[in-house]
């Protein structure tokens, strides 16, 4: 039987995540949050934060909606709510301002999976420091994916679905920020296999 993490402290971030992202998309807030390149240079620099939980239509809030149950079900007692709150909040600062400072061709941006792709990557690297060999293949996996989608492009089908082209590079991005947010778990768990 599986064990999942329904306590509150461990389900409602991840729904709190889902709810203000769906209070974004009901009030039509894109104008006002999404990542738009002129209007960061004009000094609206809040949209490299707020992007990250705005979306291009419903579809794309449901894929991105649908990650973050995924992500729940695999890595969900990991986190306190401080600690997801501290996860989310920094992942979207990196993935904003890595999409800015990167990713010139990219003039508007919005949605979470940048951000997600840091997420799991950290739930990965929590997996391999509680001894689960499958944090090994799942780290390994979404790189394999990563490294896919830069050598053959961005998945056109999803692209039609959501009605934008997947940012490929803003998943690079919220990986590699995943990836720097697990280096602590990593070095506390070599110094205490030492």
């Amino acid at each position: 039987m599986l064990n999942l993490p329904f306590q509150p402290r461990y389900l409602l971030p991840p729904l709190f995540l889902m709810l203000f992202s769906t209070i974004f998309a009901a009030f039509d807030l894109n104008n006002l949050l999404e990542f738009n390149r002129n209007l960061v240079e004009q000094g609206e620099i809040w949209r490299v934060f707020t992007s990250q939980f705005v979306h291009a239509n419903w579809a794309h809030l449901g894929l991105n909606c649908s990650g973050i149950f995924l992500i729940w079900l695999l890595h969900g007692e990991y986190t306190t709510p401080l600690r997801y709150t501290a996860n989310i909040c920094l992942l979207a600062l990196w993935c904003g301002l890595g999409v800015y400072w990167f990713c010139p061709s990219i003039h508007i941006y919005t949605g979470l999976s940048a951000l997600l792709h840091g997420v799991i990557i950290w739930g990965t690297v929590k997996d391999v420091t509680l001894g689960l060999k499958s944090g090994y293949l799942l780290f390994t996996g979404v790189w394999i994916k990563i490294a896919f989608e830069q050598f053959s492009g961005p998945n056109a089908d999803i692209g039609k679905l959501i009605n934008s082209t997947v940012a490929i590079d803003a998943h690079l991005i919220g990986a590699v920020g995943g990836t720097l947010l697990g280096i602590p778990l990593a070095i506390k768990y070599l110094k205490n296999s030492d």
